[in-house]
């Protein structure tokens, strides 16, 4: 599923694409894109037609069209979602679930999402922050999250520290590609409760997190197949920077121990046995 740094390619994308051009059509082709949005497909169609999109944002995972400077068009990914810009001359793709045509002629947005776990979400007045995502914690990366309040609320975890990472409402955008990452270069293992963690280590592993998630984001996000990919169809490359997830039996570049792979709800961990040793 894409996490922080590749919704956040997404975003980047779009804003460059889309920002101040007014929506002419809107076409929901399969039911389950809109299935969150209460008036259901035909009227979140309705409801885009004629607005202008005068930028767009992001918390965690979520990102969204900023309209008319008052509503906002939320968008989730799910595991497939890709929002690209395509010609106005494409045809109808095998997995296109929305098209977005524009009043200048220019090319058109389309959502395509292979196994329809994405949605779209018309919100009326959400232009700050959707109401249906109020919930969710600011990230890492955002420039107004709190770490010290994060740290502290971390603290009271009584379960494994990255159970509460990958927790949205404690804080957002980490997933377990980087939940792994940020522990393998912490030196912490996953399943080490949270409350016994001192504030400057989880401190310290906030900020591994961060870090990990910047350089993801300077190479375009991590791919490992073609379901992600930015606004251009493009795949990142950060796998190739990946020191942990995914590379069981690989040695760690710290200390050579072959990595190790464990089951994690309904996923996977991948840690270092040595560098990062349950406690």
């Amino acid at each position: 599923m894409p996490e922080l740094p590749e919704v956040e390619v997404v975003r980047r994308g779009l804003d460059d694409h889309v920002r101040g051009r007014t929506i002419a059509s809107a076409t929901i082709l399969h039911p389950r894109a809109a299935r969150r949005h209460v008036g259901g497909p035909a009227d979140l169609a309705a409801r885009m037609i004629g607005a202008t999109v005068t930028g767009t944002a992001r918390r965690g995972k979520y990102l969204w069209l900023i309209l008319d400077d008052r509503d906002a068009l939320l968008m989730h990914l799910g595991m497939s979602g890709q929002m690209l810009i395509t010609s106005p001359d494409a045809a109808v793709a095998a997995h296109e679930r929305a098209r977005f045509t524009f009043a200048d002629g220019g090319h058109d947005l389309r959502f395509e999402d292979q196994r329809t776990f994405g949605h779209l979400m018309y919100d009326e007045g959400g232009a700050a922050l959707p109401s249906p995502i109020a919930h969710i914690a600011r990230d890492p990366v955002d420039p107004q999250f709190d770490q010290a309040s994060a740290v502290a609320r971390i603290k009271t975890k009584r379960i494994g520290i990255k159970r509460v990472l990958l927790d949205q409402t404690v804080v957002s955008g980490i997933g377990n590609i980087y939940a792994d990452e940020a522990l393998w270069a912490a030196k912490v293992h996953g399943e080490t409760a949270a409350s016994s963690l001192s504030k400057p280590k989880i401190s310290a592993l906030v900020d591994s997190a961060r870090e990990v998630m910047a350089a993801a984001l300077a190479q375009g996000g991590t791919s490992f197949d073609s379901l992600y990919v930015d606004v251009a169809g493009s795949s990142g490359y950060f796998a190739r920077s990946l020191n942990a997830y995914g590379l069981a039996g690989h040695p760690c570049k710290r200390c050579g121990t072959p990595i190790v792979r464990e089951k994690f709800m309904n996923r996977s961990s991948h840690f270092c046995p040595v560098c990062q040793r349950k406690r």
